[in-house]
């Protein structure tokens, strides 16, 4: 007969103690706001705003514009000319 060697396993190590995570702000409620567009208008939306940040970047300036903050605007224009 052989011999058997039996393995003996690794005890596992604890896993690191978390810290306890701190309560988030609940986040604003948000609703649906949606309108039409030519495919080119949306290639264009997304060509200014770049990869995945088109829908922010509409929100943004539309709200912008809604509210009359020029500001805004314009810091959303330069940020836009800045990367094109």
């Amino acid at each position: 007969m052989s011999k058997t060697t039996k393995k003996t396993t690794r005890a596992r190590k604890p896993a690191a103690e978390k810290p306890a995570a701190e309560t988030k702000a609940p986040r604003e409620e948000l609703c649906v706001f949606a309108f039409r567009l030519t495919e080119a208008e949306r290639d264009a939306i997304h060509k200014a705003a770049g990869p995945a940040k088109a829908s922010k970047f509409a929100r943004s300036l539309l709200v912008a514009a809604a509210t009359k903050d020029d500001a805004a605007v314009r810091a959303i224009m330069k940020e836009i000319a800045a990367v094109a």
